[in-house]
């Protein structure tokens, strides 16, 4: 393991954004049926985390691609 590698944390590059991707998070899971035991996500098993972080990510491409196109077709 890479010193400091277990410290790491991503860095939020726009502030206050924490908290709503923390939300984010909740609300894609909770979509998913998949319920964190009061915040703590370690007994959850890797591929319902990944299924999670996955979805996140598709809803934001999602998103992001939906206001390209609308600034395209202004």
């Amino acid at each position: 393991m890479a010193k400091g590698s277990a410290n790491r944390k991503n860095k939020i590059v726009v502030q206050g954004a924490e908290k709503a991707l923390e939300q984010f998070k909740y609300e894609v899971a909770n979509e998913l049926g998949i319920q964190p035991d009061q915040g703590y996500w370690g007994n959850l098993t890797s591929r319902e985390c990944g299924a999670v972080g996955g979805q996140m990510v598709r809803k934001m491409i999602e998103q992001a691609e939906s206001q390209l196109a609308g600034k395209a077709n202004t």
